[in-house]
């Protein structure tokens, strides 16, 4: 475990502290994975810079043009946020269904992003919303795409010893845009996922114009079906349509074998199953909103 347990009050105050220690320190806030990794002797710091009394990065709101929320923000706070709930509901269905009200009430949606893990609810949420990620460095701040963030099961490219990431933002959906998240587990809490699939779409008239297909655990990071998308783009809305596309993405996946999530080649089956199923609830919601 920790020797020291500090807070920073600000951002710049926090990036002092990570380069003061020399990458001995690292980045708190909720704390649900990294303690329990720290418990275990997976975590290398020694310093724990806890940012949750940092102002400023508690917020859920819309600025130029995009949804941004806050480092600060936990999954029950996203689930609970009326604006997120009507202009990206697939985020929100996502942060309901992380853990218990515990870890949904003290976890953050950053920290869930950090931690890189291709199963993650509110990640896999994100990819399928082209979500961005700012980074706060000693030399200023960026935005990154969150795709570019993930190298592998558990490695991001971002070094909460060095660097931090202060907000999450993406477009909000419009009212022709239709979401659906479908989330495949032994029990509905407290487990983790066999497999969820997050899908959005927009549609002209009865074609669908594009299409954001992301799964997860697949691959060793949140997997994006370029090929389902690419094939939807222009077809109806239609059953045998939907059912082409979930093949299509279960033909790039290559989930591994698991003693907690089950067999691959079951896996590989859902993926084609449940992609069928949140492309079709997806686009019945986009007729629900004429």
């Amino acid at each position: 475990m920790w020797q020291e347990y500090l807070f920073a009050t600000s951002v710049e105050h926090a990036l002092e502290l990570l380069s003061r220690y020399e990458g001995r320190a690292q980045l708190i806030a909720g704390g649900t994975d990294l303690v329990l990794q720290s418990q275990r002797g997976e975590c290398p710091a020694t310093v724990m810079v806890d940012i949750i009394r940092i102002p400023g990065l508690n917020h859920i709101q819309e600025q130029d043009g995009h949804i941004v929320i806050g480092a600060q923000v936990t999954h029950a706070q996203i689930a609970a946020s009326p604006l997120i709930r009507e202009k990206a509901p697939i985020l929100a269905m996502a942060c309901a269904q992380v853990g218990g009200p515990q870890i949904r009430n003290a976890g953050t949606l950053v920290g869930n992003v950090i931690n890189a893990q291709p199963a993650a609810d509110g990640a896999v949420a994100l990819f399928a919303l082209d979500a961005e990620l700012e980074v706060a460095t000693p030399e200023g701040r960026r935005w990154e795409p969150i795709a570019h963030v993930y190298r592998g099961v558990g490695v991001c490219t971002i070094n909460p010893c060095q660097e931090m990431v202060t907000a999450v933002r993406f477009r909000p959906l419009t009212g022709a845009c239709g979401c659906n998240y479908q989330r495949l587990a032994r029990r509905k809490a407290l487990t983790l996922p066999t497999l969820v699939v997050a899908a959005v779409l927009e549609m002209t008239g009865d074609a669908i114009k594009w299409a954001r297909i992301a799964i997860g655990p697949v691959a060793p990071t949140p997997y994006r079906a370029a090929d389902a998308e690419a094939y939807l783009i222009g077809k109806k809305a239609e059953e045998s349509v939907f059912a082409e596309a979930g093949q299509l993405a279960a033909a790039k996946a290559r989930p591994r074998d698991s003693l907690i999530r089950g067999s691959g080649e079951y896996r590989t089956a859902m993926v084609g199953v449940l992609v069928r199923r949140a492309i079709a609830a997806a686009a019945q919601q986009c007729y629900g909103r004429r």
